[in-house]
């Protein structure tokens, strides 16, 4: 098979094709994206000090792709929250594309899935996480952070090995407006790095979930970035599920959490774009479980060379994920959150050798190895948060993954 093949397909046929391990998933509300096989890894120890040193190392790899017959090749993969830790990114062998997923006409008698039992261990527990919340309004009240994202795992084992292919299905099919995905975590080649106590250490692990948060997109000189913060978790009863859109959409204390975001993400842009276009008032935008504050950005680059993956890790992370400043919420969040993220809140996505590409931030998400789950949600910290609401906005958001394993909600008590 020649290298880095193209393709294009009904996106039925291309999630069909999903096999864990070797593709990389990626299905937005435009177009679906499917790789199979693996021409190279790209090797990282962490890109903090060396993200150009990275960004040439692909253009490289990419560039040799398509000297040895690769038709247009990518980049796509995983990178962490923590930049000492590596990414995980891959050149893929064949590429394969389609419009967006459409169920009209898929099967959906396996979207129940069977019963399974897991033992569940939360990380923090519901106690301990409130104790956290209350450690990130201190350092709020006395000056040392603005915001501070506070999140929470809920470790998952069973006797039986979940089915990456029909969990990826089941995102898919409750979650058609967002941006689901399925990226192998492979395991390096042993000079890397790796994280202390995450699922995916031991070998090839799977990082999957259904994420609303579009981190950036670029086509040619054209930038599209869309930020979410300020959430509320959603309610069946319509009437009640309206009336807590129409309360974020109005609360001070979400709204001032979004223009954190919006202020420190629009900052990080401007000097890539000749114009910058920004919203003077955010939206709503749902999902299956939650209602976000959400404003889309975009604008026009200083020049087409300037690649999606570039201005990802320019933007990564943003407030919207770990805090304001920066890098003191970071440190934060390390010397209060009892878990290594790993890969959640960081960023899953594609560049191809234009540049062009599309990259989201990594929530809702699972990781996934053999019979073990790693679970998370977060929720930002702001003055005049309430541990016991973002306790629940956590748990509404840990829904998206539970639902897809046919979990009920309660397990989280």
């Amino acid at each position: 098979m020649k290298m880095n093949t193209m393709h294009f397909a009904s996106a039925e046929q291309i999630l069909s094709e999903y096999q864990e391990g070797t593709s990389f998933f990626m299905a937005s509300p435009t177009r679906t994206l499917l790789t199979k096989g693996i021409v190279q890894t790209v090797p990282t120890t962490g890109y903090r000090h060396h993200p150009k040193q990275l960004l040439g190392q692909i253009q490289t790899l990419l560039q040799d792709a398509k000297e040895k017959g690769g038709t247009h090749p990518m980049v796509a993969g995983a990178i962490p929250f923590d930049d000492m830790y590596p990414a995980r990114l891959m050149v893929p062998l064949e590429v394969k594309w389609s419009g967006p997923l459409s169920f009209d006409h898929m099967l959906t008698k396996e979207e129940q899935p069977a019963v399974r039992h897991y033992h569940v261990t939360p990380v923090p527990t519901s106690h301990g996480y409130k104790k956290a919340v209350e450690q990130g309004l201190q350092k709020i009240k006395d000056g040392e952070l603005q915001k501070i994202v506070l999140s929470r795992s809920v470790h998952l084992t069973s006797t039986e090995k979940p089915d990456v292919s029909k969990l990826l299905y089941k995102l898919a099919i409750r979650n058609p407006n967002g941006y689901t995905f399925a990226a192998p975590l492979l395991k390096g080649d042993g000079s890397d790095r790796t994280f202390p106590t995450t699922l995916a250490q031991k070998g090839v692990g799977t990082l999957l979930g259904a994420s609303p948060e579009l981190l950036v997109s670029t086509s040619g000189s054209q930038v599209i970035v869309n930020p979410l913060a300020g959430s509320t978790p959603r309610r069946d009863d319509p009437q009640e599920d309206r009336r807590r859109a129409d309360a974020l959409l109005i609360s001070e204390k979400n709204r001032h959490e979004h223009a954190i975001v919006i202020e420190a993400v629009t900052k990080a842009l401007k000097p890539f774009c000749k114009t910058l276009h920004v919203p003077k008032e955010p939206s709503l935008l749902c999902t299956e479980t939650m209602w976000h504050l959400s404003t889309v950005i975009s604008g026009e680059l200083l020049s087409p060379s300037i690649s999606s993956l570039e201005l990802a890790l320019a933007l990564h992370p943003t407030p919207a994920v770990c805090g304001t400043p920066t890098l003191l919420a970071k440190q934060a969040i390390q010397d209060i959150e009892p878990f290594e993220r790993g890969f959640f809140t960081g960023t899953v996505g594609w560049c191809d050798i234009d540049g062009d590409g599309e990259w989201i931030v990594t929530i809702r998400c699972a990781e996934v190895e053999e019979q073990n789950l790693r679970l998370f949600a977060g929720a930002g910290i702001v003055e005049g948060s309430v541990p016991e609401e973002e306790l629940s906005e956590t748990s509404a958001k840990l829904c998206t993954m539970m639902r897809a394993l046919g979990l009920d909600d309660d397990i989280l008590a």
